[in-house]
C-alpha cells in the first residue's frame, strides 16, 4: 500500500476505472474529469439549476430506475451527452446522462464510500474549491477513453484504456486550482497541472474527431476555462 496510491499527497491523479480502485482506498475525495462530454454537459444542467443522474453505459435496469425516479433520459426530448443539446434546458430538469466514460465512473467512485465530484475545464476552479471543503486527500480521476468502444452503435461496452488530451488537461486544471490553494500536489498531479495546454483539446483526436463530424460547438463549450461556478457534487446517485 503507497505507492499505487500516491501515498503522502493531498492531491494525486489517475486513470480511469482501474485509477478509481487504487486512488479510492485513501482519498476521501474523487473528481471525475471527462471534458468530451460528460463533465462538460452535467456543468451546463447544473449550473441552469438541474441535476444529473450518471447511468452506466447500456445499463437498462440503471435506465428503469432513473425513469422510475422521474428522470428525463438523454435521447429524449431533445437532450443528449453533446454540451449543446443542454445549454437552454429548463432549471430543475433531473437529467439521465448515460455514458462510457464520466457516468460509469462516478457510480464506480460512489462505491468506494468517497465524495464525488464531476469536474472539467468550464468549473476547474470551483470544483477544486468544493473537493477541499469536503476533505481529503482528494483523487483526479481522468476518465480517458476506451478503443473499441463505439457509443454509437452495438458493440464492446468496455475497452483498453486510452488516456486523452482533454482529460489530461481537465485533470490538470482542477489540479493546477488546488495549488493555488495550498494543497500538495502527487508527481502525477504535478505534472498535469504544468501543462494545462486548453488550446491543444480542440486539435487533439478526440477535438478533431468532433469537429469533423460537426460538433465543433460542442468543443467550444468544453474549452472554455473557469467560466462556472457549478460544483456538482454526487448526493444519493444525483449529482448537483
Amino acid at each position: 500500500m503507497g505507492s499505487w496510491e500516491q501515498s503522502g499527497y493531498d492531491v494525486r491523479l489517475d486513470w480511469g476505472g482501474e485509477g478509481v480502485a487504487a486512488l479510492g482506498r485513501e482519498c476521501a475525495v474523487l473528481v471525475v474529469v471527462d471534458v468530451l462530454s460528460f463533465g462538460t454537459t452535467t456543468d451546463l444542467v447544473v449550473g441552469r439549476g438541474g441535476r444529473v443522474l450518471p447511468v452506466r453505459w447500456r445499463d437498462e435496469r440503471g435506465v428503469a430506475r432513473a425513469k422510475a425516479a422521474g428522470a428525463v433520459i438523454a435521447g429524449e426530448a431533445g437532450f443528449t451527452l453533446r454540451p449543446s443539446s443542454v445549454t437552454e434546458i429548463p432549471p430543475g430538469t433531473l437529467l439521465a446522462l448515460p455514458s462510457p466514460n464520466g457516468a460509469t465512473l462516478c457510480e464506480a467512485a460512489a462505491e468506494t464510500g468517497a465524495a464525488v465530484l464531476a469536474g472539467c475545464l468550464r468549473n476547474a476552479s470551483a470544483v477544486a474549491a468544493k473537493a477541499l471543503e469536503l476533505g481529503g486527500p482528494v483523487g483526479l480521476i481522468a476518465a480517458g477513453e476506451r478503443w473499441g468502444v463505439n457509443i454509437f452503435g452495438a458493440g464492446e461496452t468496455l475497452g483498453p484504456l486510452r488516456p486523452c488530451v482533454e482529460d489530461q488537461v481537465g485533470a490538470g486544471a482542477i489540479a493546477a486550482a488546488l495549488a493555488r490553494l495550498g494543497a500538495s500536489l502527487s508527481p502525477e498531479a504535478a505534472l498535469a497541472a504544468r501543462g494545462v495546454d486548453v488550446e491543444a483539446v480542440a486539435g487533439c483526436v478526440s477535438g478533431r474527431e468532433l469537429t469533423e463530424s460537426g460538433h465543433g460547438g460542442d468543443v467550444a463549450l468544453a474549452t472554455q476555462l473557469d467560466v462556472s461556478q457549478a460544483a456538482p457534487v454526487l448526493n444519493e446517485g444525483v449529482l448537483a
